[in-house]
């Protein structure tokens, strides 16, 4: 079945923002609040439209590098992939409908206690802080923009999975209502990603909550989606509903689509081709040059040391 997708290198060129620009902008907004010009940015979340807005700016952490230069905010709020509203990259006016409140994260599986919990109890209980990261998508356009939320592990910590859970397992909210593009039955609906648990409780891994000092917009996969940055973004699971541990390796969305050109593994490697186009560059959003993709999209250092048992399987692809 051939997917419609759009390149990234169709983008417009513009000009990309530095990392000290950033920055000032941040330390600006933060004095200012949230007001109605910032409001005018895509995808601003209003104090009155998110409650978690007095959680952002969250404390920077820079343990994990400090990419530049940071996309320009209009980009990459503009520019996203996110099949639940359609396959095209031109969403955010669309997406702005889905609401935000109610929403509940169902915990099941192998865990000492399956329970639920509300987006804003689990905020409550979490280290928030902001790292920058590179994103690298498979169709090789690329970003580096500052998440805001907590490490992957401890949500993990929170949820108590038991010895025997081999695998987290995360699931987009599944409602047709408020996601058009789930009414396309030729797609494997609801969208399902998942990582091995060393994965899962890797320093690196987070949880994205808020982006540039702001809450998560929804083209981005508000209220919380997850971040390894040292994959293909589609690993990327948006608008999570619930999380599940097993003993089983999942079958993801789109290994389940089309397993013979999208893995589980999916980590970044310039040398491994896709398919249908080479991954050995890449193309930032709002650049005119493409640059050289690196392994585990920069992030060996912290991550290669998961895949030296697992190197007879599929690890880039």
């Amino acid at each position: 079945m051939l997917i419609k997708r759009t390149r990234g290198w169709e983008l417009p060129e513009s000009q990309v923002t530095s990392e000290s620009a950033y920055l000032n902008r941040r330390a600006l907004v933060k004095a200012m609040g949230l007001g109605a010009i910032a409001a005018s940015i895509p995808g601003f979340a209003r104090a009155d439209d998110d409650p978690s807005a007095k959680l952002y700016p969250a404390k920077p952490n820079a343990t994990y590098g400090a990419p530049s230069p940071v996309t320009p905010e209009k980009l990459s709020t503009t520019y996203n992939n996110f099949y639940e509203f359609d396959d095209g990259k031109n969403l955010w006016k669309m997406a702005q409908k889905m609401p935000l409140r109610p929403w509940t994260i169902k915990v099941s599986g192998m865990v000492d206690k399956p329970f639920e919990i509300d987006i804003d109890s689990l905020l409550a209980k979490m280290p928030m802080e902001e790292r920058v990261y590179r994103h690298r998508c498979v169709e090789t356009w690329s970003m580096v923009v500052p998440w805001s939320g907590f490490a992957m592990k401890s949500l993990v910590d929170l949820c108590k999975p038991t010895s025997n859970a081999k695998y987290m397992v995360m699931t987009t909210l599944s409602n047709p209502a408020v996601f058009p593009g789930q009414k396309d039955d030729t797609y494997p609906w609801p969208y399902v990603e998942g990582l091995a648990m060393d994965e899962a409780t890797n320093d690196l891994c987070f949880v994205a909550t808020g982006l540039y000092g702001k809450p998560m917009p929804r083209q981005n996969g508000a209220p919380i989606r997850l971040v390894a940055p040292w994959k293909y973004g589609f690993k990327n699971v948006k608008s999570i509903a619930s999380i599940e541990f097993t003993d089983k390796r999942p079958v993801s969305f789109w290994e389940k689509l089309n397993a013979d050109e999208y893995g589980f593994w999916a980590n970044v490697n310039p040398q491994v081709p896709h398919p249908r186009w080479s991954q050995a560059t890449e193309k930032p959003l709002g650049s005119s040059d493409r640059v050289p993709t690196q392994l585990y999209n920069g992030y060996a250092e912290f991550v290669a040391g998961l895949y030296e048992g697992r190197k007879a399987e599929k690890l880039f692809r």
